[in-house]
């Protein structure tokens, strides 16, 4: 987030800093670091300032990040600015992150441009709370398709959002942790794939890929035919879901 702009807007609006620092009750310190992105700011002093500058959180977030927030964030946030109570109730720890998204039209342009930073950059966001500063690059892939999908609570489906975090390539050269995690596998000719590992074979640098929908049959890739490969921490159900 650009928070930096907090200070454009707190301007617009005839607020100096020293007024945000004594009507929010932030530190000094802890506000300036929140302005020049030395530390992830908390959803509380989030809100803190959003309501000192009189804006509602869903409009100071898409300020700060200059760009038009889609229906699942615009709603995220505005349940958020319902709640009067929120701000007293989340934790100290808890962090806005800004995740960008991969929607399912967007699956060959990020296969041509994940490297590309100013690519990633232009992504569309979707808001996460975080009860704790997480390290690594983060993206919100859409589901696309019905292989993960086995009718079971485990499974996902079309639509569903999931959180995933990229796994370096250093990492790869050992034995993956495919017993705590599903995979997105970012392969260099067959697209994005949802797969569950069931095996790594280190030594020939092969993983077998499992489809939960047993029509799909597993199936085997190398390492060096895939471009990134990330573990999928959360899951962001599709509303319409059955």
């Amino acid at each position: 987030m650009e928070l930096h702009k907090i200070k454009e807007l707190a301007d617009k609006k005839g607020k100096q800093i020293k007024d945000l620092i004594e009507e929010t009750g932030i530190k000094k310190g802890t506000l300036f670091n929140y302005l020049k992105g030395k530390t992830p700011i908390t959803l509380e002093a989030f809100l803190k300032i959003s309501e000192v500058l009189q804006v509602s959180s869903l409009e100071l977030l898409s300020y700060v990040q200059n760009i038009e927030l889609d229906t699942k964030a615009t709603q995220f946030l505005e349940k958020i600015g319902s709640n009067k109570e929120i701000s007293q109730k989340v934790p100290e720890n808890v962090n806005v992150m800004m995740i960008p998204l991969v929607n399912q039209y967007a699956y060959a342009g990020y296969l041509g441009g994940f490297e590309d930073e100013s690519y990633v950059e232009e992504l569309p966001k979707i808001p996460y709370l975080a009860d704790r500063e997480y390290k690594g690059n983060y993206v919100f892939f859409e589901v696309k398709g019905d292989s993960m999908d086995n009718a079971s609570y485990e499974s996902y489906l079309e639509g569903d959002l999931i959180l995933c975090r990229d796994v370096r390539q250093d990492f790869w050269m050992s034995k993956l942790h495919i017993n705590k995690w599903d995979f997105v596998i970012v392969h260099k000719t067959e697209g994005i794939l949802l797969k569950r590992i069931t095996d790594h074979n280190v030594e020939e640098g092969v993983l077998t890929l499992h489809s939960l929908n047993e029509y799909y049959e597993d199936s085997k890739v190398h390492i060096k035919d895939i471009a990134k490969i990330f573990n999928v921490v959360d899951v962001r159900r599709n509303k319409s879901r059955r």
